[in-house]
């Protein structure tokens, strides 16, 4: 009887049959890519994005604790997708600093994807909406995994697949850890728990494992420096303007072209 059934029921419903020569929709292509996918490869993204995902939770938790309201994070997660950079925004305005001010230091911070894109432009299309989402789903993350392999297929797999699954980990978590920071963290006071330093916390915890050469730790130092000695004479967020400024300009003097890698984002 089952042998009979799956036999009759395509007949009742030939609208279900697949063509050979039906053109195949986007979620067949992802489908493919996928099933194509190196197992490595998978592991290997499956694991960072997770990693990334539980930032992402800590960020929300910390941003509504810390007075955000809770659509600002889950906002900037969708809309800016740049880990470092939120952060950034949301410390500094927290921390008295204007939106403008916050918002052109997330910008700066996130100028090192200019480079990155040119290394990974190949997997982009050059035209439509398509090159639209690949840019906002270009991090450090997806271009990691990408920047290493030269088959034109395996880059444009790891772009992708990278790209789509930190974008749904991140915004995911970034949810989860909102919501929890305005139910269960809302009846604590921020100051008590030191959330005051969890933002130069995490920045710190992101920056560190990025300086792996002596060149990378100078730079740091530098800026750190400039960032301190500009608090007294500007206004609150300018001194972390004036610190990537000098970044910058110091990478570029040495012939820096390369961002700092592992979840700065």
């Amino acid at each position: 009887m089952r042998f009979a059934l799956t036999n009759v029921v395509p007949c009742a419903h030939p609208r279900r049959v697949s063509s050979p020569h039906r053109t195949p929709g986007l979620a067949d292509r992802i489908a493919d890519r996928v099933r194509g996918v190196d197992r490595t490869l998978l592991r290997d993204v499956l694991l960072v994005c997770a990693a990334d995902g539980v930032v992402g939770l800590s960020f929300g938790a910390v941003a509504v604790a810390s007075g955000t309201p809770l659509w600002v994070p889950v906002l900037l997660s969708v809309v800016v997708f740049a880990g470092a950079s939120q952060f950034v925004f949301v410390a500094l305005v927290t921390g008295g600093s204007s939106p403008l001010v916050a918002a052109l230091t997330g910008t700066v911070l996130n100028a090192r994807m200019v480079p990155l894109g040119m290394g990974v432009a190949d997997v982009v299309p050059r035209t439509g909406w398509r090159r639209l989402v690949a840019a906002h789903l270009l991090t450090d993350e997806s271009a990691a995994f990408t920047l290493p392999r030269r088959d034109p297929d395996e880059r444009r797999a790891a772009f992708w697949l990278t790209g789509v699954l930190l974008f749904a980990l991140w915004n995911a978590g970034v949810l989860v850890g909102a919501v929890l920071g305005g139910t269960v963290l809302a009846a604590v006071d921020p100051a008590t728990l030191g959330l005051d330093a969890a933002f130069p916390a995490v920045l710190l915890a992101l920056l560190v494992p990025a300086l792996r050469t002596s060149a990378d730790r100078r730079t740091a130092l530098a800026g750190a420096v400039v960032a301190v000695a500009a608090v007294p004479v500007l206004p609150a967020g300018l001194p972390a303007v004036a610190a990537v400024l000098g970044v910058l300009a110091g990478r570029s003097r040495r012939g820096g072209h390369g961002a700092p890698g592992g979840g700065a984002r």
